[in-house]
């Protein structure tokens, strides 16, 4: 599993030229307006939306992990801990179908645990 960090941004280009440099990687997968980069060490999984005069930098926080049990295990998990969650399940999102679910924090910070079961090709990307 690795930490997702959700960025809203102003420039895509400008972002993604400066978190190359800072940790030494390309992008993962860059389509207009999205880019995230795979990063091993520190193991984080970065995003980025192209959002200009968005109010938030942060869009949300995530984990991502490599198994749809992995993904029920933390449902089942935070339900039995009591916190309100959000399961979806075949949902597109970031040019990916994904399985996860959603969780907030008191302040409404945004979790997501989350397994992407595949690439695919869409515009769709802003469902986060």
């Amino acid at each position: 599993m690795r930490l997702q960090l959700a960025l809203n941004v102003n420039d895509l280009d400008a972002a993604v030229a400066f978190y190359a440099k800072l940790f030494d990687a390309e992008p993962n997968k860059r389509k207009p307006g999205y880019a995230n980069f795979a990063i091993a060490e520190p193991p984080l999984k970065l995003v980025l939306f192209e959002t200009p005069g968005a109010g938030e930098r942060l869009n949300h926080l995530g984990v991502e992990v490599f198994s749809d049990e992995q993904v029920h295990s933390a449902a089942r998990r935070l339900k039995d801990a009591g916190l309100q969650t959000l399961v979806e399940n075949e949902t597109i999102c970031c040019h990916a179908k994904q399985n996860k679910v959603w969780a907030r924090e008191p302040d409404g910070l945004r979790w997501e645990w989350y397994h992407v079961t595949r690439d695919i090709e869409t515009p769709a990307w802003r469902c986060c």
